[in-house]
Formats: C-alpha cells, sequence, structure tokens
C-alpha cells in the first residue's frame, strides 16, 4: 500500500505543480523546461552505470542479511555518487554550447539548474531503489513525498517571484537534492550505519556486480533515449512551443503509470532469486490482469474526452494538445502495464534479455521521427512512440512468458472483454459531450455513469464477480501476498 500512496502523492503534486506551470509561463517558456528536463532524462538512467538496478538486484537477494546489504551499498553507492556528479558537473558546464545548437540561449540557465537536479534525482531514485528491494516501502514513501512537496514549494516560489523558467528549473533542483539527502538519511538509519563508509566488505564480487551493472546500463541508457528522443527531435524539427505541446498531455498523463509501478514495487522484489524465499508468480499475474482492466478504461476517457481534458487542466492556448493527447493513448496503455513486466526481469537478474528489445525500440522511434516530424509536425512523434513502445512492450511481455512462466492467454482474454466494456463505457462518454468545454453536470454524470456502465460489461462478460467488486478495497495487499 505505501508502494501506491508512493506514486499517488508524486503523481499529486506533479499534477498541480504542471497545472500552475502551464498557465504561469508561456508556451515557448515551458517548452523551454521540458527541453531542458528531457535533456537530462536523456542522461539520467545512464549516469550510475547501471548501478542502481543491479544494487537492488542483489539487495533484494540478501534481504535480511543486514551485513551483506551493507557490504553491497559501500561497494554500489560511492560509484553512483562519483559518475552522478560527474555527468552533473559536465552538463552544466556545456550548457551554453548546447544552448547555442538548438539556436536558443534562453536554455543555458535551465539546463544548468537541470544538471543540478540530474545530480540529486539520480541519487534519490538510488536510495528509493533500495529501500524498494529491502521492503520498506514506507521509506521511499517518506523520501518521495518530501521530495515532492519540496520542490512544489520551492518551484511556485520562484516562479511567483518573477523567476520564470530558470526560477521553475531551480525549484525542481532544490527538490531533488533535498530528496536525495534525506534518502542517504534514512538509509544510514535503517542499516544503523553509513551507506558509504566502513560498510564492510560486498558479498557480491565487483566484476560480477559490474557485468550486470552494464547490462543494465545498456537497458537504462536505450530507455533514456527512447523516453526523450521524441521531446529532442521536435526541438531540432520544430519550435519549443511544439515541445510544450507534446510534453504538456504526456506529464499530465503520467501519473496513469503509477499503480503499475506501486504494484511492480511490491511485487518484483519477490521474483528475486532468494535463498528461502520462492518467486511469487502469482501475484505477478494477479496484477497484471487488473492493471489491463484499469489501463483499458483510461484509454477509452482520453481518446472520447481529449478535448475537454485538456481545455480543463490546460487551457485554450494548449488546445493542438487534445490531438497529441488522443495519438498518444496506446503509449498512455502500454506504459501503465510495461512496469509490472519489465521490475521483475531486472530483479529476477535477467535484464540482460531487454537489450535488444530497448535498443530495437529506440532505432524504430527514431526512425519514425526523422520521417514523419518533418512531414505531419507534433503527430509524427506520438506515432513514432506508439509504435516503438507497442515493440518494446510486446517483446518484454514475451520474455515474461518464456523466462518467468507468465501465461498470455489470461491476459489477452482480459484485454478482449475489457474492450467490449471500454466501447460501452466510450459510448457514455459520447452522449455525454465532447465539446472543449463540459458543464459540471456533465463532467459528473459521464463519469458516474460511464464507470458504472464499464463495470456492469465486466460483470456481463464475467471478467470479475461481484465477490472481486466486494474485495475490491484490499485487492493491493492480497495481489502483494501473491494470493
Amino acid at each position: 500500500m505505501f508502494g501506491l500512496a508512493t506514486q499517488m502523492s508524486t503523481a499529486l503534486f506533479t499534477a498541480v505543480l504542471t497545472l500552475y506551470l502551464v498557465r504561469a509561463l508561456s508556451p515557448a517558456e515551458y517548452g523551454t523546461l521540458a527541453l531542458a528536463i528531457g535533456i537530462t532524462g536523456l542522461l539520467l538512467k545512464p549516469s550510475d552505470i547501471g548501478t542502481t538496478q543491479a544494487t537492488a538486484r542483489y539487495v533484494a537477494e540478501r534481504h535480511g542479511d543486514a551485513a551483506g546489504v551493507r557490504g553491497v551499498l559501500g561497494m554500489a553507492l560511492p560509484m553512483k555518487l562519483l559518475t552522478a556528479s560527474s555527468i552533473a558537473l559536465v552538463l552544466f558546464a556545456l550548457a551554453g554550447p548546447i544552448s547555442n545548437l538548438y539556436n536558443a540561449p534562453e536554455l543555458a540557465w535551465p539546463l544548468r539548474a537541470a544538471a543540478i537536479a540530474l545530480f540529486g534525482q539520480a541519487v534519490m531514485r538510488f536510495t528509493q531503489s533500495v529501500f524498494v528491494a529491502l521492503r520498506r516501502t514506507s521509506s521511499a514513501f517518506s523520501v518521495v513525498l518530501s521530495e515532492s512537496a519540496m520542490e512544489f514549494t520551492a518551484t511556485v516560489g520562484l516562479v511567483v517571484l518573477g523567476g520564470g523558467v530558470t526560477g521553475a528549473a531551480f525549484g525542481r533542483a532544490v527538490g531533488y537534492v533535498f530528496g536525495a539527502v534525506l534518502g542517504i538519511v534514512l538509509l544510514a538509519r535503517l542499516l544503523g550505519h553509513s551507506p558509504i563508509f566502513g560498510a564492510g566488505p560486498s558479498p557480491v564480487r565487483r566484476p560480477e556486480f559490474m557485468r550486470y551493472a552494464g547490462a543494465m546500463l545498456i537497458v537504462q541508457g536505450a530507455g533514456a533515449v527512447f523516453a526523450q528522443i521524441d521531446v529532442l527531435l521536435l526541438g531540432a524539427f520544430l519550435t519549443t512551443s511544439s515541445v510544450a505541446f507534446f510534453s504538456a498531455p504526456l506529464r499530465l498523463t503520467a501519473f496513469l503509470a503509477y499503480p503499475g509501478m506501486a504494484l511492480s514495487q511490491g511485487v518484483a522484489p519477490r521474483l528475486a532469486r532468494h535463498r528461502d524465499d520462492a518467486p511469487r508468480l502469482g501475484a505477478l499475474r494477479l496484477g497484471l490482469r487488473y492493471l489491463v482492466i484499469f489501463q483499458v478504461g483510461v484509454v477509452a476517457v482520453l481518446i472520447v474526452w481529449a478535448d475537454p481534458i485538456v481545455h480543463l487542466a490546460l487551457g485554450s492556448k494548449f488546445s493542438a494538445s487534445a490531438d497529441v493527447l488522443r495519438a498518444l493513448a496506446p503509449l498512455v496503455f502500454l506504459s501503465g502495464i510495461n512496469p509490472m513486466v519489465v521490475s521483475p526481469l531486472n530483479f529476477a537478474g535477467e535484464g540482460r534479455r531487454r537489450i535488444p528489445i530497448t535498443i530495437a525500440a529506440v532505432i524504430v522511434n527514431a526512425v519514425l521521427d526523422v520521417i514523419l516530424i518533418p512531414t505531419i509536425g507534433i503527430l509524427g512523434a506520438a506515432v513514432g512512440s506508439d509504435v516503438a513502445y507497442t515493440l518494446y512492450a510486446g517483446s518484454n511481455l514475451w520474455v515474461s512468458h518464456r523466462v518467468l512462466g507468465l501465461p498470455l492467454r489470461p491476459v489477452a482474454v482480459t484485454a478482449a472483454r475489457s474492450l467490449v466494456a471500454a466501447g460501452a463505457l466510450a459510448a457514455v462518454l459520447a452522449v455525454a459531450g465532447t465539446g472543449s468545454s463540459l458543464s459540471p453536470l456533465e463532467w459528473l454524470g459521464g463519469a458516474a455513469v460511464g464507470g458504472i456502465v464499464y463495470v456492469a460489461v465486466l460483470l456481463l462478460t464475467r471478467e470479475v464477480s461481484p465477490a472481486e467488486l466486494r474485495s475490491l478495497s484490499v485487492w493491493p495487499l492480497r495481489a502483494l501476498r501473491g494470493r
């Protein structure tokens, strides 16, 4: 439950902050901020040379062995600090030349602030991953909630004081550096010892650790390129305003992937090859089923109500984002279920199998973007992302089937029945209204009746049972226990 609370708390702060920034900044300014974040996002995951996920794997395998956990951290955390700080310093120094490449001198200082944020975010995510591996998601919740609150407060304060896009970027940096410091302090308190100095010998040989870290570096590096390539190419081919129209709906819907992330935090560590704890495939199957049901319903809402959602959340100056939101519906659906598939592979030590999948997805996305963006503009980036992510998520699902034994037929059946229910939901929403501005009655009536119809069709198709609905309030706990 703390995993879900972690994701939903950061989702709330992210959503409110996004709503504030798209109104406080112009589209060009918001696009500049998104471009700075995109550039640092390209470097975030490679900045730890794969140590974050490798550490999480070996810590999870030694759950209950305090000395072993300290030894792994004593080897991994100094490497993390060194690589993250080095990349952040280089990016800070190159902010001017990079902004000149984009012919956007106003990008320089936001990019310098983003470089500082990169260091804090990298270290904070390292500590968060360790807490998840130790099955202490309550500590991860404390770190993420505190960081989100600090980032929100600092960002709004600096923008109100006239800092503009640079103030927004430095507010983000303040939040992540605070989260990094807090994460290390809580980790030291949990272990009863510094996670950096005098941690004792590592039970994992450095060559073995670095081999797996190297595999994760390739996967995460390619994944970082995949996540940011649309923003970078839009900035290169079009304008910063185009970046804003593409990035704003993505950031607005990012919270829809959080339920999958939350469930994976509870399920994935239990797929590690622990000497006393057998892998729990039942929790993975149950969690994936519920995620498919949830995400299919979400996609129906996004497609039918894209115009009113964008108008309400982002304002009329972002009206071009409505078509982008519709076009990105497949990406939103797949990104919601993908964490439940890839995280267990990483914890099971099978991350190497993801290398060709991720690289292929990046190549497909880049080729389609280069072809389509000059031709059809922003929607070209959306099409490239959809096609590439379908390849990426589908291949990861197949690997989970082959390696972990995840059955695919139940997933397909759940998806088919959910699509039938989504069709009924879409019809209700269309009747309620699809204009750019809905009345409160249309919002509430469409959502309420549509939700009831969606659940009713799921019951009629026997995808869910009345007993499941009655126990819905406790299903996350049962999923984590693998029941």
